[in-house]
């Protein structure tokens, strides 16, 4: 058992109430190391009391009364400077706990305006329906007959579309029908786009990576298509506690953005527990199921009266918790009644009654994805159980914001599990407690996402040299490319799309190439899902098994012509893990510095990839069950990525037979911990170690963007190398194992099938780049 962690100091939790405080009615069981010896550390945050303003004198009247008959007497601090800075014209970033009020920092401006001018508009984009449907609850809530608001989404019936662009002054949407859906047919929205006042961007730490990539030329695009209607609107965003809030608002809008981050609302006291499923096998590394520990603990939690929530990464997960507690709880069916799943996948009717049901206390406990993660009000809440590591710091956080609204007592606990990161924050959790959150990192100028989006630009106004102002100095560049390719023909100094097609349908905003395989039910015809091309061999080789909405499909063909994985439904015992030749050509190096014994560079990198085979590995033990060899061509993208070169006096101590599996564990390392520097997935990063490099002269570790053209996450590798490296350190050298687990050098994406890996040979590249740090 290790001691208890330090006290929490950046921001670590976050709560909030809707601006009352209300007395604890129940009284949350606190978890002792005395009593459960999964406990590694407990810490314990203190009670903050609220900080609260008046709201300012030029409020109309009719939104003054609305906030009365809501019980609303006086507005946290952060919502009265959020609305005064909104008023004075300003585009305004907002950056405060969960549960915070964030949503009242942009309603009360929006409202304001609609009070004293009904022809203005609002546009508010969400990551998520859920969030838009919470969001129409909060407006209606005012009962102010002026706002009208109105969802235009994949959802919304055709019949009611032409009603909501002529009647709605507040029209929610997202911004995938933003980008296809309303930008393309700017000419149906005249009215609109030449009244719209404010655009509201909500939870926009969502948008980061490919995906926020994209949704940054979108933005760009809108401000286009307003200027060109004679609008320029204010941007008010929000976002979770990140590490970057003002950088990010420029890099989504393109605009400087005035910051709120003193929260002034009231936090109550947080046990916070750090639980480690206890170990199966030593030798192994193995512990029991994070999933099975997640369920014993949310039973007794119920048992209590504590209305709980269970956050698990998957959909499947969610499933397994929801049934392994209902299987606990058989001989008490009240209990047993009163939880529920919460994933992707329902209807809306079904995720509204659910959130009904936690909002009323009909339901006691719910066991969701990240969807509830983000800021759906669901009411009160007494304990959060986060299983696994989501991710991010910034995730987890907002996690354990979603209990203890209203300064009432709450208990949060992280149950591990076998990743290396997970590990990691057993053995060390005041790297979780204390630590700054990730920065929110996207790249609108990836060369393969912003000139998709310059041709869409194009076909929904002709492109000048004006705008620039947009899209900055690439367009020039970009545009002549498209040119060449046949995509746009210059017309008078301008740009014109050249061709029949409509561009926007085929961008998917989650995918940094234009080129995907539609992943295809063979029973049905159905498209369950896409995947681009540079990784459909890794996820959809044939044979592969694949999870789709927490079902599995086995992928019987992938037509390469085509581009179509056609798989069906299976009940099998296994999954795959495919096997790839991978090699890596410096294109361009950009940047170079000395970091410790090594000199580490940054810059573009060809990748090339072939995967040559799979294996069949048993759910309930990973054993390999037979290995099939495939015969798929090689895979070329140029990306971005930093690498190093060992030197002698650090890879001469190490046997040469294991220098290659040291370096190797070494690279496994830095990638389990890169995450933490950069809102990303481990699946976002690729690496490469090799015993010499044609261009390097020497044995080297590289590790690069997984996606083409790179979004930024090895460049802040590169910048914070040095922390870096000194954590995958501890990672590796603090871990009990003998000779490598999953807790530590093993990956579960290694295209080697983790061969070779060298454990203690890892700890002495590692000390020799750390020694002079």
């Amino acid at each position: 058992m290790k001691p208890a962690a330090s006290p929490a100091k950046l921001n670590p939790a976050k709560s909030g109430p809707r601006n009352r405080v209300h007395p604890p009615v129940r009284i949350t069981p606190r978890l002792s190391p005395e009593t459960h010896p999964e406990i590694a550390a407990v810490s314990h945050q203190a009670a903050r009391r609220g900080s609260f303003a008046e709201a300012p004198s030029g409020l109309p009247a009719s939104v003054r009364q609305a906030l009365a008959r809501a019980g609303v007497e006086m507005i946290y601090s952060h919502q009265a400077e959020a609305l005064r800075l909104a008023q004075e014209g300003k585009n305004v970033v907002v950056t405060t706990a969960s549960a915070s009020g964030k949503s009242l920092c942009f309603n009360l401006p929006v409202l304001s305006e609609l009070a004293g001018n009904r022809h203005s508009r609002a546009l508010y984009l969400y990551p998520t329906k859920a969030l838009t449907q919470d969001q129409v609850r909060k407006l209606q809530s005012f009962r102010l007959p002026f706002a009208k608001p109105g969802i235009y989404d994949g959802d919304t019936p055709s019949e009611q579309r032409t009603q909501i662009r002529k009647k709605a002054n507040i029209v929610l949407s997202n911004p995938d029908m933003l980008h296809v859906g309303i930008l393309p047919h700017h000419d149906s929205w005249a009215d609109f786009f030449f009244n719209l006042k404010y655009v509201i961007i909500d939870e926009a730490h969502s948008y980061r990576g490919v995906f926020g990539s994209h949704v940054a030329n979108v933005v760009r695009r809108l401000r286009r298509i307003c200027a060109l209607y004679g609008s320029e609107p204010q941007f008010l965003l929000t976002t979770a506690t990140i590490a970057n809030p003002e950088e990010l608002a420029v890099a989504l809008t393109g605009l400087g953005h005035a910051l709120v981050n003193r929260d002034g609302s009231p936090r109550g006291e947080r046990q916070i527990v750090f639980w480690n499923p206890p170990v199966t096998d030593k030798s192994l590394g193995t512990r029991k199921s994070a999933f099975g520990e997640a369920s014993m603990l949310l039973a007794r939690l119920l048992r209590a009266g504590s209305r709980t929530i269970v956050f698990a990464r998957t959909r499947k997960g969610a499933e397994l918790i929801f049934s392994y507690t209902r299987r606990l709880l058989e001989e008490e069916p009240a209990l047993a009644a009163a939880i529920s799943p919460y994933r992707g996948g329902y209807t809306p009717g079904q995720r509204r009654e659910i959130e009904k049901g936690l909002f009323e206390g009909r339901l006691l406990g719910v066991v969701s994805t990240s969807a509830l993660e983000l800021g759906i009000d669901v009411g009160g809440l007494d304990a959060v159980i986060s299983v696994t590591f989501p991710g991010t710091v910034a995730s987890l956080r907002q996690q354990w914001g979603r209990a203890g609204r209203g300064g009432e007592q709450s208990l949060a606990v992280f149950i591990a599990g076998l990743d290396a990161l997970d590990q990691y924050f057993m053995s060390h959790p005041d790297q979780l407690l204390e630590r700054d959150p990730e920065a929110a990192i996207l790249d609108f100028t990836n060369d393969q996402i912003f000139s998709s989006h310059l041709g869409a630009a194009a076909f929904e106004a002709p492109l000048t040299p004006a705008d620039e102002a947009y899209f900055g100095s690439k367009l020039a560049a970009a545009a002549a490319a498209l040119v060449t390719a046949g995509a746009l023909r210059q017309k008078d100094g301008n740009f014109v799309w050249a061709r029949p097609d409509f561009p926007a349908a085929s961008i998917s905003l989650r995918s940094s190439s234009a080129d995907s395989f539609a992943i295809v039910q063979e029973n049905t015809g159905a498209v369950i899902g896409e995947v681009e091309a540079e990784r459909a061999f890794i996820f959809v080789h044939p044979g592969a098994i694949y999870l789709h909405m927490g079902e599995t499909f086995q992928v019987v063909s992938l037509d390469l012509a085509a581009r179509v994985a056609l798989v069906r439904p299976v009940l099998v015992d296994f999954y795959t893990q495919p096997k790839k030749e991978t090699s890596v050509e410096i294109e361009e190096p950009l940047l170079a510095r000395t970091a410790g014994g090594v000199r580490l560079s940054f810059g573009r990198l060809l990748v090339t990839e072939q995967v040559i085979a799979y294996q069949k590995k048993l759910l309930a033990d990973n054993q390999v069950l037979e290995i099939v060899d495939l015969e798929l061509p090689q895979q070329t993208f140029v990306t971005e990525g930093l690498w190093f070169a060992l030197p002698e006096e650090i890879y001469g101590k190490i046997e040469p037979r294991e220098l290659l599996g040291a370096a190797h564990a070494a690279e496994h390392g830095l990638i389990a911990l890169l995450p933490l520097f950069a809102m990303c997935d481990r699946w976002d990063i690729g690496g490469l170690s090799t015993g010499m490099h044609w261009q390097t002269g020497g044995p080297s570790i590289f590790v690069y963007d997984g996606h083409p053209g790179g979004i930024g996450i090895t460049r802040a590798g590169f910048d914070e190398f040095e922390e870096l490296a000194a954590g995958a350190l501890k990672l590796i050298s603090c871990c009990p194992c003998e000779s490598g687990c999953p807790s530590c050098i093993q990956s579960p994406k290694c295209g080697n099938l983790n061969e070779p890996l060298n454990k203690e040979g890892a700890i002495m590249i590692l000390q020799g780049i750390t020694r002079s740090f």
